[in-house]
Order: structure tokens, then sequence, then C-alpha cells
């Protein structure tokens, strides 16, 4: 086996009452996608979907095109972006439930929850524009929720499709620095796993491979120099909470070693207090021959594989967009993912792709007009050579 691909997948497709109530009737992630305009020569928006069109989620034949796209192309199976904010609140559910209660699209499957505030700010056009109103608040109330979030999630764990790694439920964690209670809600879903059948769960964070910030004992946080040559420390901090393995995500580091540490946070802070200054171009290929840390080779860390990015889409050019992605530099991108991953044992080859379908943050491997099946069929032969 090369790998176990297993990409990122998100629900924001169709229409929910508090994305209606904070952007108005029928707002989905098309809005801004097709709304994006070229902020410098050659730039490449906006992105309009092929095969699928502009589709809504809540239809089955969508999902079933998708799985089949995927699985073409060697994914092992979608992990669906879980949101779960507390005391029974969630977002953007109904595409997964459909999928659970329908047994439709057989398709593997695990969920990622995406433990972070939901606010207005994931889609400001620029900072002179800027608005942070909270949409659903992410609260931990403590152990009765962790066990009424487990049992919601139960029937999912038992389902045939679902993603095991050594035998568990992979479940994957966003934001483990800002969960004080990471280590008691791991260890109260283990408990509650074993109690209902289950070996455990396999708890995955998702992490940085270089970090301005450090977690402290007692869960704050003091800010750090980033280390570009090891990702030692960052990642053994949040292995000791309890989790199993790590996401790595390289890009941060990736984008110092190309323009150089303190030529990338200069450029970064200058275009958030000047949003006159022109946008902030990375060289796609350039970057991602630094993608991956000397660390990404532990047997439990587990890389990302990107395929594009331009979150112009969502908040315009206050934040650095890739340049000169295509299928052919993905391709080598993924051929030197499998090299880093090569000598693990066979269940831990797992790369991560980010993403199968955030197109506003051109981050994406589903058809578009102008590459078709490009990323897909790249992905494909860079498995299959």
């Amino acid at each position: 086996m090369k790998a176990r691909v297993i990409a990122y997948y998100l629900p924001q497709f169709h229409p929910i009452p508090e994305n209606d109530e904070a952007w108005g009737p029928g707002f989905t992630e098309w809005k801004n996608v097709v709304k994006a305009r070229p902020l410098f020569r050659g730039h490449y928006q906006p992105r309009i979907p092929a095969d699928l069109g502009f589709y809504d989620l809540r239809l089955p034949e969508i999902r079933e095109q998708q799985a089949q796209m995927a699985r073409e192309a060697g994914i092992e199976g979608f992990c669906y972006w879980h949101y779960w904010f507390g005391k029974g609140k969630m977002l953007l559910q109904r595409p997964f439930q459909e999928v659970l209660a329908s047994g439709k699209p057989d398709f593997p499957f695990c969920l990622a929850w995406a433990n972070h505030d939901w606010t207005t700010g994931t889609w400001k056009k620029s900072y002179k524009e800027f608005t942070n109103e909270i949409i659903a608040k992410q609260e931990y109330p403590g152990i009765e929720d962790y066990i009424l979030h487990f049992n919601y999630c139960l029937p999912a764990f038992k389902d045939k499709r679902y993603i095991t790694v050594d035998g568990k439920p992979l479940f994957v964690i966003y934001e483990p620095y800002h969960f004080t209670d990471v280590t008691l809600f791991m260890e109260t879903w283990r408990r509650l796993a074993e109690e209902n059948g289950l070996k455990g769960i396999y708890f995955v964070g998702i992490i940085k491979s270089t970090s301005t910030v450090k977690r402290q004992a007692d869960g704050t946080l003091t800010r750090t120099m980033p280390n570009l040559k090891s990702s030692a420390d960052v990642y053994n901090d949040i292995l000791k909470l309890g989790f199993d393995g790590l996401n790595s995500l390289g890009k941060t580091r990736a984008e110092m070693l190309s323009l150089g540490k303190y030529n990338m946070l200069i450029n970064e802070a200058l275009r958030k207090k000047l949003p006159f200054l022109p946008a902030l171009k990375y060289n796609y290929a350039k970057v991602v021959k630094h993608f991956f840390a000397p660390e990404d080779v532990w047997e439990n860390i587990y890389p990302t594989i990107l395929p594009q990015w331009d979150r112009s889409p969502r908040i315009g050019k206050s934040y650095g967009i890739y340049v000169n992605s295509t299928p052919e530099a993905f391709k080598e991108h993924v051929i030197d993912a499998t090299n880093v991953i090569k000598d693990k044992s066979d269940e831990h080859k797992i790369l991560f792709l980010r993403s199968w379908n955030e197109w506003a943050e051109g981050n994406y491997v589903e058809p578009d007009e102008k590459y078709g099946h490009g990323y897909l069929n790249a992905l494909k032969e860079a498995l299959n050579d």
C-alpha cells in the first residue's frame, strides 16, 4: 500500500437558518465563489465547477457522484467536518446525517470536529469590512455534554463504513490548543467506546508543523518563536495530551522557508494593516517542496497534502495566494508525501487531503472548468506510479 488518502469534506453547500440570518436567504459557500474576481494578471478567479455544477448537498445524487469520483482517484474516504458547539447545538449536520441514515453512498467516512467559534469573520471581504460577530460559540460544558456528544456519534462509529486505525474509529479534533479539557474529553470517550463494544477511539489532533504558540500544562498559551528545523517539540506537546496521532499541516512552515521567516511574517502583517497593498503571492511548487517536517516520518504523524490555496473569495487580498498550482505540480507533491510515509506500517500510511471541496479557499480537487479532472487524475497517477 502506498497511502491511505482521507479527504476533508466541507458540508457547507446547503442553506441553513443561521447563515440565512447572518448573510441573507440562501447563503452557501457558492455565493462568495461566484463573486470572486482576479486580483492580479493571471489570477485564476472565479473558479467555476464543472461536472457537478453549483451543487446542493441535500441531493443524494450529488453525494453519490462525489464518492464515485473520489473512489476512482484512490481516495479511501471522506472526513466530514462536524460542528458540535456544546449542549447539542450543531450546524451543517444534514448531509452527513443523511449519508449515515441512508447507507449511501457506500463509501468510507470519518468525522473531524471543527471545534471553533462560528463567526461572520470567516467570510470577510477585506479588513476594512471586517466584522467578527458570533453565529455559534464553541463551548465545552463538561462531562455530561461529552457523553451527549459521544452518544450522537456512536451510530456513526458502529457503521461498517466508518474509517478505523488500529481497529478503532478515527476521530479528528481541529483545535487541540484552545480545548483545555481535551484530555478529560478523550478519556471519557475511550471509556464510553469500550462500554459500547468498540476497541476505543483513535484520536488525531490537527497541528501546524511549526507554531508561534506553546501550550502550557494548565492549558494556557504562550508565544514562542517558530522552529523551522524541527517539529519535535510542537508534536510532543500535543501528543502528551493523549492523542494517538497528529495530522500535521506544513503550510506555515513551508511559506516561511520559501519566502523567509521574517519576510513572510512582516508581509502578512503589513497586508492586515494596509489593505491597499497588492496580494502576497506564493509559488506553489516552491512552497510544497518544504511542506514536510523531518518528524513527519514518525509512525503516528499523518501529513497533509494540499492541491491549491486561494482564500480570496472569502477574505479578499489580505492573505497569501498560491500561484502556479497545476495538476502536474500537485502530482509531484503527492509523490513527495508518499516518500515521507513509505516506511510506516500500512495501517499508518495516512495522508490527509485538504481538501475535497473547499471551493472558497481555492482548496479542492473536484473538477473545475479550467483543469477538469486534472487534480483527481494527478492524485491517481501519483498513487499508482
